[in-house]
């Protein structure tokens, strides 16, 4: 088996318990807000405890525990430990290191703004980029809260400048927008880790 960057078990959703499997939903099939048909993640990493949570780092600045940081809005089965987090999460906070180093100042997720499980109640039944663990809601940018006109747009152009692919909400107070963080998202991105149990294989033979 390949070895693995993070000190982590790669889990198979279909695996777990059936109240963990009833929350994650893994693999399932959904429609977003315009209708189009995206799968759940299938593949998790299995976090055992929020002190390894506070140890393992995504990213050289971004630690595992920003992106799992939920509250009892979160669906109770998924509270405790070992949580799951999509196997996506790591692109994310890849970008995100990116876009500290441009800004050139610290980046703050909010709480409940990293991964969110389907069955989390901010979400109220609709499908979020933050289900795959590729969306993030940025509070503050060093001294900057995320709170203003200036302060969110600044931090959007600085992404447009070096995340070409990522999407950002603009300010303001209308659907599709926000006035108290910078929401950007990768889109509906699943990953299939190297060496994971049972993961699709190549029915064509090429390597």
């Amino acid at each position: 088996m390949p070895e693995r960057a993070l000190p982590l078990r790669v889990v198979d959703g279909f695996t777990l318990p059936e109240a963990i499997r009833a929350a994650l939903r893994p693999d399932e099939v959904v429609k977003d807000d315009d209708g189009r048909e995206v799968r759940l993640p299938r593949y998790f990493y299995e976090v055992p405890s929020w002190a390894r949570a506070q140890e393992v780092l995504l990213a050289p600045h971004f630690g595992l525990w920003e992106f799992v940081n939920t509250d009892v809005r979160e669906a109770e089965a998924l509270r405790g430990w070992p949580r799951y987090v999509p196997c996506a999460v790591t692109l994310l906070a890849a970008h995100l290191e990116v876009l500290r180093d441009k800004v050139g100042a610290f980046l703050r997720v909010a709480a409940n703004g990293g991964y969110r499980s389907p069955a989390h109640a901010l979400d109220a039944g609709r499908v979020s980029p933050h289900h795959w663990g590729t969306a993030a809601n940025i509070v503050r940018t060093g001294d900057a809260w995320m709170d203003d006109e200036k302060a969110i747009e600044t931090v959007r152009e600085a992404a447009r400048d070096v995340l070409p692919g990522v999407w950002t909400r603009p300010f303001g107070e209308a659907p599709g927008t926000t006035f108290d963080h910078l929401h950007l998202d990768l889109g509906y991105v699943v990953l299939v880790p190297p060496g994971a149990d049972d993961a699709p294989t190549d029915t064509d033979g090429d390597a």
